[in-house]
């Protein structure tokens, strides 16, 4: 007997947290479904969303590196978000038709929304990274009215991103090599303003390079803020805590932009009140 099933695509994808977030939430509230993860070469990406435009019991994916601007001319339409974006994390059959949605954006604001609701003199966001995560991230942060300092290997791109997702915004683009060295910069008062340091990068994943960032760069008062989700306790967010700063880790962002397409994907509202147990069964 056939059962409704959502997934991730991607490749790689055996690292994916996905499955184990939507699997815990469904088993949590009883709901006869599946949620798998599915390696998708991006020579395929066509074939396979034509085979499972056809799947009756295809209930949608997510979609992750490298294929959230890839699968784009593969949809039939994009929801007015990821169409500001440029990317899509989230594809969903509706009336025949396969549509694009970015729930990477309120995902990354999520725990943010109580210091966002406040009322700032300033706020600046230091964004380290300009791959496509980084889109999604500079979007959703530029709607919220904050100055954008977008650091990558080449500050051309950092620019080209900017005046993409945001021509009208004073942001500001830099080498990201600027930010390893220490800075005498004299920080102003910082009272009543929100400054965020970004990394929006794979930097500091396992497997990868580390992150160089001097804490010299970061105001006081400064949260950091850390994508990468292996580690999920990674250098950049040990050293901005040994300096005092407050952190948010990946798990946030993940499990926050899953709760949109878990909506999607199943018609019901995860149990967020477990969120403390799901993020104990993913850093076991």
């Amino acid at each position: 007997m056939s059962r409704p099933y959502a997934e991730v695509i991607g490749d790689p994808i055996a690292q994916s947290k996905s499955p184990a977030i939507h699997g815990f939430w469904l088993a949590r509230l009883g709901i006869d479904a599946d949620y798998r993860a599915s390696k998708v070469d991006s020579c395929e990406l066509g074939k396979f969303l034509g085979t499972r435009r056809t799947d009756s019991d295809w209930r949608g994916c997510n979609v992750t590196m490298p294929h959230k601007q890839a699968v784009i001319p593969f949809l039939d339409r994009l929801d007015p978000l990821a169409a500001s974006v440029g990317a899509v994390n989230t594809i969903i059959p509706e009336d025949g038709a396969l549509v694009g949605y970015n729930t990477d954006v309120p995902g990354f604001l999520e725990p943010l929304r109580p210091l966002l609701d406040q009322t700032h003199y300033f706020r600046m966001a230091r964004v380290l990274g300009t791959g496509g995560a980084a889109r999604a991230i500079v979007k959703g942060l530029a709607g919220e009215k904050l100055v954008i300092v977008l650091a990558g290997r080449t500050p051309d791109k950092a620019r080209a991103l900017l005046e993409e997702l945001d021509p009208q915004g004073e942001h500001h683009a830099i080498d990201i090599a600027h930010f390893a060295d220490p800075t005498d910069f004299a920080f102003d008062d910082r009272e009543q303003c929100l400054d965020l340091v970004v990394n929006a990068s794979s930097l500091g994943m396992n497997g990868q390079p580390p992150l160089a960032f001097d804490m010299s760069h970061a105001p006081p008062g400064s949260i950091f803020y850390d994508i990468v989700t292996s580690p999920l306790d990674t250098e950049f967010l040990k050293a901005a805590r040994a300096a005092g700063f407050r952190t948010i880790d990946g798990l946030s962002m993940l499990i926050g932009q899953a709760d949109h397409a878990f909506r999607r994907f199943f018609g019901a509202l995860p149990p967020r009140d477990s969120d403390a147990e799901l993020r104990t069964m993913l850093g076991a």
